[in-house]
């Protein structure tokens, strides 16, 4: 069972940046980023696996990177030209498969969530 915390959510204006972060209890194969807007579905942000592999939801696409430190207890999200779509309770997910996707089906452990507000 891997626990994951997450920190950095916060406000900022549109434009702005805030990275995210996630703490896991243990080692996993392949972790990612969710989001969730009041009254939407959970949607993928970004995936990265444990041989390096990164994927990214369009909306995101050279604005966010995915990232984790060196001895994998860390995932990160950099997170720039923030925009008001933004708006989200930001989630880190976890998973035991080398190549998942970004459904959230596809992860069996989940963080209680970060806040981020873009205004």
């Amino acid at each position: 069972h891997v626990q994951l915390v997450e920190s950095g959510g916060g406000s900022v204006q549109a434009g702005g940046s805030l990275t995210l972060s996630c703490k896991a209890s243990s080692g996993t194969n392949s972790w990612a980023w969710f989001r969730q807007a009041p009254g939407q579905e959970r949607e993928g942000v970004a995936l990265r696996t444990k041989h390096g592999i990164t994927t990214y939801a369009d909306s995101v696409k050279g604005r966010f990177t995915i990232s984790e430190d060196n001895m994998g207890d860390f995932l990160y999200l950099q997170m720039n030209s923030l925009e008001p779509e933004d708006t989200a309770m930001y989630y880190c997910a976890a998973t035991y498969n080398y190549f998942p996707s970004l459904r959230p089906t596809d992860y069996d452990f989940w963080g209680h969530g970060t806040q981020v507000t873009v205004s």
